[in-house]
């Protein structure tokens, strides 16, 4: 099932460690750590809630054979404290090789109450799935090229040649593929945020993952089992589930501008940003820290996984919307009616099981919508990331509504514009090197430099 392993961590006991930041606040002179003992970081630090001691401590786990869902409604979900990095769906099971004999026994470890009739109709289900991704994942590849050519007049032949390999096409028509779908990811924190997830873990998978963590942090150091006591877990479980609402279909996503403050922005240089952010450490940009937007957003599940790795915006719970993305590549193939019968057998196998599977069942292409608040340094990092061309097209499109949305709200001079550029747009090169998308940098002096994508 699914493995975790502990791989690097402080190379320190984890107790002295804590002993020496507490005693530091507390000496005249800096404690050696080679003399430090522990003090009793239970009683006077951890059961008082001194825990910021316990935060210069981390672990890193090798995490294989989770779903993708358990991570996207999971691990990544609500807190930032957390480093992750999670294998790409190419090299998943999702597309080469499905992994149903996972996925089977995925769903009889976690939810062994769904009875054998409903575990049938699941199965039938992933794997309808898997076949409308392999029946039109060779004309979707075919479509991508001619998209990527004539969207891209500048991308090399030899980067062009690497679309054969699909990888633009997959991104699409992986909204057939249901989030089940196993995958891998390191994941670091520190001690205090690892008591928190342990205490709070609310579906199946998680709290078994977290089981798995405890047992090898406290096999290394059992000095610890203080902090993960079994009456301290949660037994709630928690999802957002798919309410009875009408099926429908989305071409694009959705966002809507609910407020952005009226202080000063400073306008930070590309070296504030690349290739080391600087904005939330320059006191320059102090002011840009209080200064908010706030949207209101609607996105596949394929790009919430994406809009999850800035960690600096906070979002509201998602909520499934009950429409399904269709991709640029999708339209072309009008694939309209094979998407709303796969949301409407979702919706079916969503019947009489726990709402913890239900919710991992939904495809990519189920969108969600929730709020996201941000600072004008966390906004200003993000869309330099996801106004480049190689951003997916559904994330690079919601920066573009916010670029249109604040032009005609503040004037096409306005300052505000200018946390919303990509790299190449600032400086008239691309900050990708070898990576170059393709996009006519030269249309950043005239034309529109911030167009629709299909690719």
């Amino acid at each position: 099932m699914i493995k975790v392993e502990l791989i690097p961590h402080t190379n320190v006991d984890p107790l002295v460690l804590a002993t020496h930041a507490g005693r530091t606040c507390y000496t005249s002179e800096m404690p050696k750590i080679e003399e430090v003992t522990d003090f009793g970081v239970k009683r006077k630090l951890f059961d008082v809630g001194h825990h910021t001691t316990l935060q210069h401590f981390y672990v890193t786990f090798a995490i294989e054979g989770i779903s993708v869902g358990d991570i996207t409604f999971g691990f990544h979900l609500p807190s930032p404290f957390y480093n992750s990095d999670q294998r790409s769906g190419r090299y998943s099971k999702m597309f080469d090789n499905t992994g149903f004999d996972e996925i089977e026994e995925y769903i009889k470890e976690f939810w062994p109450e769904v009875s054998e009739k409903k575990f049938k109709e699941i199965m039938e289900y992933v794997k309808k799935g898997s076949e409308i991704y392999g029946n039109n994942i060779e004309k979707a590849t075919e479509i991508a090229r001619e998209f990527l050519k004539t969207e891209r007049p500048m991308m090399p032949e030899d980067v062009l040649e690497k679309t054969k390999k699909g990888k633009i096409a997959q991104e699409q028509l992986r909204m057939f593929i249901p989030l089940i779908t196993p995958t891998a990811f390191d994941f670091t924190i520190n001690l205090s945020a690892l008591a928190a997830f342990y205490r709070t873990a609310w579906t199946p998978a998680m709290k078994d993952v977290m089981e798995k963590m405890k047992i090898q942090v406290l096999n290394k150091f059992p000095m610890l089992e203080f902090m993960f006591r079994e009456e301290d877990k949660s037994q709630e479980e928690w999802c957002t589930l798919f309410k009875e609402k009408k099926i429908g279909l989305k071409y694009s996503p959705k966002l809507k501008l609910l407020s952005i403050s009226n202080e000063n922005f400073s306008v930070p240089e590309f070296s504030d940003l690349n290739p080391v952010d600087k904005l939330h450490f320059l006191p320059e940009f102090m002011e840009n820290s209080v200064g908010e937007i706030k949207t209101q957003i609607e996105i596949s599940l394929a790009t919430m996984g994406q809009d999850q790795r800035h960690r600096t915006i906070r979002r509201s719970a998602p909520e499934f919307t009950g429409n399904f993305y269709m991709p640029p590549i999708l339209k072309k193939m009008k694939l309209e009616k094979e998407a709303l019968e796969y949301m409407q057998l979702w919706q079916k196998v969503s019947k009489n099981i726990p709402g913890t599977l239900a919710m991992i069942l939904a495809p990519y292409g189920a969108m969600v919508t929730y709020k996201k608040i941000g600072s004008f340094n966390a906004f200003a990092h993000e869309q330099a990331k996801r106004l480049c061309w190689n951003a997916q097209e559904e994330i690079y499109h919601l920066g573009r509504f916010l670029r249109i949305i604040i032009g005609k709200k503040f004037g096409k001079k306005s300052k505000f514009l200018r946390m919303l550029e990509s790299p190449c747009y600032r400086t008239g090169r691309c900050a990708e090197g070898g990576g170059y998308c393709g996009r006519d940098i030269k249309l950043r002096k005239a034309g529109d430099y911030f167009p629709k994508r299909s690719v």
